[in-house]
């Protein structure tokens, strides 16, 4: 599992993705999203906005990403 370090108390999933570098574009991560290929916390999350916190734990192909 890779922890990914965010420097605010929440990130939107979309630019989560961008900045974990699990997409290299945010439409790229839109389109992950929406093809209900991301979970969060265990769960298929289609919401682009779905706001992260510190201790979530995402998965996108098989790679899971803790926020810390």
């Amino acid at each position: 599992m890779e922890k990914i370090g965010i420097n605010t108390e929440q990130i939107k999933l979309d630019a989560f993705l961008k900045w974990s570098g699990a997409a290299s574009l945010g439409s790229e991560a839109k389109i992950y999203i929406q093809e209900g290929e991301v979970k969060v916390n265990g769960e298929i999350e289609t919401r682009r906005g779905r706001k992260l916190v510190k201790g979530d734990i995402i998965e996108l192909h098989g790679t899971k990403y803790e926020i810390v």
